[in-house]
């Protein structure tokens, strides 16, 4: 039996499709990671898949449960963190852990010993008495992550679970993420734009765009499909470039992106000083070159002809900016 299994799935708003006919699925004690930009139809999967939104049409199923026909079971079986923060900041660690708990209906001894297991893993049990509101973005982001731990699920969202925090909080909140998957043996489903967060964690990695899945492997196996070397330069004319290099057997893509020019090649290192050369020859002056190895940033770009940041700042953005503040309304 599959964690996750999601076939044709859409959702619509007033005519805008948020999801648009995605299937995929997510194996038992697997991370998997939806990645693309904000707008891209992440949030509004996890919603239907926790059961707090209702798909225009298509099939899911949280552990065999359908999400529409069987929502209960659904919650019973899921942990959830959602993007905004969700906890009482009046309240202590433990007393957030223990509400949750209760909610659930664990029983008194049970969410004792459970409370210490989660709090322990996400190192804040010294902390247990501080009031929330007294929590740094990290420690808040812990406690929601051991929170959605409490009743044991079989299957724990995590929606952009380092969004806002900085760069040595996130690797942390990274470790943990692994330590539990490892040490809980549960199904993740992952949602983040961060390209180092999906190559970090995720086992797969989905890229979603538009509402639509564009691909689905490892993180490795995507990063293959761009090719093994990119070099990108700039130059007083990229299109003239790109008429002085599509010939060459050895360029296997071209592509003109924000003034750069990407190539990406076999042998890179041998093809540098060629290629400077072949510019100054035909009276082009080189600004810059660098050579690297693909990103999932350049899958995105490979896949989509944009990068996720060009993508951030789109007019579908604000759109569902207007959708998510309709929605809680």
């Amino acid at each position: 039996m599959q964690a996750i299994e999601i076939n044709n799935l859409t959702r619509e708003f007033n005519g805008l499709k948020a999801v648009d006919d995605i299937s995929f699925f997510v194996k038992e004690g697997e991370i998997f990671g939806m990645l693309g930009p904000n707008g891209a139809g992440k949030t509004t999967t996890i919603r239907i898949l926790s059961t707090t939104l209702r798909a225009t049409r298509g099939e899911a199923k949280v552990w065999g449960y359908d999400v529409s026909r069987k929502p209960d079971d659904v919650r019973r079986t899921i942990g959830i963190v959602f993007q905004d923060q969700a906890l009482d900041d009046r309240l202590t660690a433990e007393e957030n852990l223990d509400f949750h708990a209760r909610l659930y209906g664990m029983k008194k001894s049970l969410r004792k010993e459970r409370i210490k297991q989660v709090l322990n893993l996400v190192e804040l049990w010294d902390k247990r008495n501080t009031l929330v509101k007294y929590y740094s973005g990290g420690m808040c982001r812990r406690l929601e992550i051991a929170r959605g731990l409490m009743h044991y699920p079989r299957v724990l969202f995590l929606d952009e679970p380092t969004l806002g925090l900085d760069a040595q909080t996130r690797h942390r909140i990274w470790e943990h993420i692994k330590l539990l998957n490892k040490r809980e043996k549960i199904a993740i489903l992952l949602t983040t734009h961060y390209m180092d967060e999906a190559d970090t964690l995720c086992d797969r990695v989905g890229i979603i765009d538009k509402g639509k899945m564009l691909i689905i492997d490892k993180p490795q196996n995507l990063k293959n499909r761009v090719g093994k070397d990119i070099i990108s330069m700039r130059v007083s004319s990229s299109k003239k470039m790109v008429k002085l290099v599509s010939n060459f057997e050895w360029i296997s893509s071209v592509r003109i992106y924000n003034e750069l020019l990407y190539l990406v090649v076999t042998r890179a290192d041998k093809r540098i000083p060629f290629l400077v050369t072949l510019a100054q020859e035909n009276a082009l002056k080189v600004h810059r070159i660098d050579l690297r190895r693909p990103t999932l940033e350049d899958v995105f770009l490979h896949f989509t002809g944009r990068t996720i940041r060009e993508e951030e700042g789109s007019s579908r953005q604000r759109i569902s900016a207007k959708i998510r503040s309709w929605r809680r309304k």
